[in-house]
């Protein structure tokens, strides 16, 4: 199991952000791009901390640790999807996938209406969490070890020496992490 130090002192959160229809569009460069800047420009006037992400191809996973007394994640996700939607990826708007009740409340055709959220109850759960995320490549049988996958924080946690480079390559990993 990794080991974390944290120094963070607001609610944490796991979520799961799913494409429309789950097209697999998370991993085009425009979307990556777009969402990069839409979360730093989020950033700059309402604060929370990325402690993990990972972008597969139809959905993707985070975990933000938001400041002190504030919980509404909510609108910094509409921002966020709204941000994307509008300025970065316009190419990716489908109109063959819109319904009435989409164009009505003008909804792109790139993100599922709704997200799940999860909040992180304490260290053994922020742990569960963050392996999830980083193995979730490979238990999708996108690549063999968790290394190869390049759309997540895994990498800035090797560097950091959270994780081992090699980490989830083993069946004992590959076991409790699957399950």
């Amino acid at each position: 199991m990794s080991r974390y130090r944290r120094l963070l002192t607001g609610s944490t959160y796991f979520f799961t952000v799913v494409a429309h229809r789950r097209r697999p569009i998370f991993c085009n460069p425009a979307i990556r791009s777009s969402l990069a800047h839409a979360i730093r420009f989020v950033r700059e006037t309402r604060s929370f901390v990325v402690d993990g992400w990972i972008l597969l191809p139809d959905h993707m996973h985070c975990i933000w640790t938001m400041p002190d007394h504030d919980t509404d994640y909510s609108t910094r996700w509409s921002i966020i999807k709204r941000h994307v939607s509008s300025r970065g990826a316009p190419a990716l708007h489908d109109p063959a996938l819109s319904t009435s009740s989409r164009q009505k409340r003008r909804e792109s055709t790139i993100w599922q209406r709704r997200f799940w959220e999860h909040q992180i109850r304490d260290e053994d759960d922020f742990e569960r969490h963050m392996d999830y995320i980083h193995f979730n490549p490979v238990k999708h049988g996108f690549v063999q070890r968790v290394v190869e996958w390049p759309y997540s924080t895994f990498h800035r946690y090797v560097r950091s020496g959270v994780y081992a480079e090699d980490w989830g390559g083993t069946a004992e990993i590959r076991g409790m992490l699957i399950e």
